[in-house]
């Protein structure tokens, strides 16, 4: 597989666990996540004049002004920034927001910005973040936590900068070495996109191909998070057969598993490329739609599922719970499963007293 098939966190190896034990490095804690989100608000006011005070003292170093060298570009590095630093406050400090943070090494060491040049740019980013926040925020404590917090994230974030800083270095020497060490990179490869394969059938259910319960909390609270930054909403679905245990009575097990693969290819077939399809267990399912109102999936999806299994001779039926979060508020991974799970029960118990 080439690199340029792999994101910036595939080729650094860098997971979830990663990252929070890098967190806990720079003693980053929930704490200072909440305070920084809290001060977006006041940083947002005031963001255009800060980035074009940035900017101005910026090109005002020749090497700087240089490296820059016109207007358009000028404009250009104005929007991210601006989206960089309204990213400091966002609260999220995911596989996302470290990714970006990894590109930002990336292109500074390809453009040729030197380390010096990037420290003393984020020096000054620092001091004018700090008077900012001295001038906008009312209470003292508030600016302490403020800053404090911002500190913090801003040296995490220098971290994987550097790090791709010095993996770039080291991509190049690399690329120098003499071919009798490809046949050893080609074998390294293998090896890479075996353990891949490995972890992708760790993911699936065997009989119905379906993603597997191990990881739906995983999968729904990277959903979530990605909502919450787009101001999405999420639909969590969970689907129950009807008289499941019944049918494996009287028709065997074999039959039941033909049911349950019926019902995995029906949802397949339903859903979206962006949604995601489990088997929970036994004869229940869940999807997690993104970006999808409960009414749009009860209107929409439910009739589209439900006519694909009709087609099929002996069809069961299907007991579906909804449960809906965001975009403004959202609850937990384990509680969006709750609420759909018994609002699926309620469900079954109606149709059973019609």
């Amino acid at each position: 597989m080439k690199k340029t098939d792999q994101s910036l966190l595939e080729q650094m190896r860098i997971t979830d666990f990663e990252i929070s034990s890098r967190k806990a490095l720079f003693s980053i804690l929930d704490t200072d996540e909440i305070a920084l989100k809290g001060a977006k608000p006041y940083i947002e006011a005031r963001i255009s004049a800060l980035v074009d005070q940035f900017y101005d003292m910026q090109t005002a170093v020749p090497e700087i002004a240089l490296l820059i060298g016109d207007s358009e570009t000028l404009g250009r590095l104005c929007s991210a920034q601006i989206r960089y630093v309204m990213d400091l406050f966002s609260g999220y400090y995911d596989m996302e927001y470290v990714n970006n943070r990894l590109r930002i090494g990336l292109v500074h060491k390809r453009i040729g910005v030197e380390p010096k040049l990037y420290l003393t740019a984020v020096q000054t980013l620092m001091k004018l973040l700090f008077q900012l926040i001295q001038e906008i925020i009312p209470e003292a404590d508030e600016k302490l936590r403020v800053t404090e917090a911002l500190q913090k994230l801003i040296m995490f974030d220098i971290s994987l900068v550097f790090d791709t800083y010095i993996r770039s270095l080291i991509s190049e020497i690399e690329i120098s070495k003499d071919k009798s060490e490809q046949y050893a990179r080609v074998l390294e490869e293998k090896v890479r996109e075996r353990t891949m394969q490995l972890e992708e059938l760790s993911r699936t259910d065997p009989l119905t191909g379906l993603l597997n319960r191990r990881h739906l909390i995983e999968t729904l609270t990277r959903v979530l998070r990605a909502a919450q930054r787009r101001n999405e909403h999420v639909t969590m679905v969970y689907i129950d057969v009807n008289d499941f245990k019944a049918i494996n009575d009287t028709q065997g097990h074999q039959r039941g598993d033909e049911v349950l693969q019926m019902v995995a290819k029906a949802l397949k077939m339903a859903t979206r490329l962006d949604d995601y399809c489990f088997r929970y267990g036994g004869d229940e399912f869940c999807v997690i739609m993104s970006n999808c109102q409960m009414a749009q999936a009860r209107n929409s999806w439910e009739g589209q599922l439900l006519g694909l299994i009709a087609q099929q001779p002996d069809s069961p039926k299907l007991s579906i719970g909804y449960a809906q979060t965001g975009p403004h508020e959202f609850v937990s991974a384990e509680a969006l499963i709750r609420q759909a799970d018994e609002h699926m029960y309620a469900v079954k118990k109606t149709m059973k007293s019609v």
